[in-house]
């Protein structure tokens, strides 16, 4: 991971809150941060490119759009840890996956294009792990201002 430096803070703490939803984002917010445009993109890729950040994209309200999406959680036992974890990142459905210390060890978060992909994805991940797949969807939605000064 990179080294952040003043520029980086000032770039990173701008685009917790997203480009400008203008025409041309990339001049604006060149502007704002005094300095050229290419040098915010390269940087950023920089920053993609060595883990420092692992996505950068929009977020979409997949459930406007009539996908689906839900949080779910496995009991992996410790020895097969990293072959599900693998198995898990080949499927595309999967967002990203995590540990935790917890009964539920294994805690991912499903995205598909319909809702019904979400029951095929999770008996696809059941056929393929042995291991059962608890099922959290969200009840409500909560927009939540999240921000990380840096």
């Amino acid at each position: 991971m990179a080294e952040l430096d003043e520029f980086d803070r000032r770039l990173l703490n701008r685009l917790q809150h997203g480009l400008p939803l203008v025409r041309y984002p990339w001049q604006e917010l060149a502007q704002e941060l005094d300095a050229p445009q290419e040098q915010i993109r390269q940087r950023l890729q920089e920053l993609l490119d060595d883990g420092t950040l692992t996505r950068f994209g929009p977020m979409y309200d997949i459930e406007q759009l009539g996908g689906a999406f839900t949080l779910a959680a496995m009991v992996v036992p410790a020895e097969r840890f990293e072959e599900v974890t693998e198995l898990l990142n080949r499927i595309p459905a999967v967002a990203h996956n995590y540990q935790r210390e917890h009964e539920y060890n294994m805690w991912f978060v499903l995205a598909t294009a319909t809702p019904q992909g979400i029951c095929d994805t999770i008996d696809e991940i059941e056929r393929l792990t042995g291991l059962s797949v608890l099922n959290l969807p969200k009840e409500k939605t909560y927009h939540v201002g999240l921000h990380f000064p840096l």
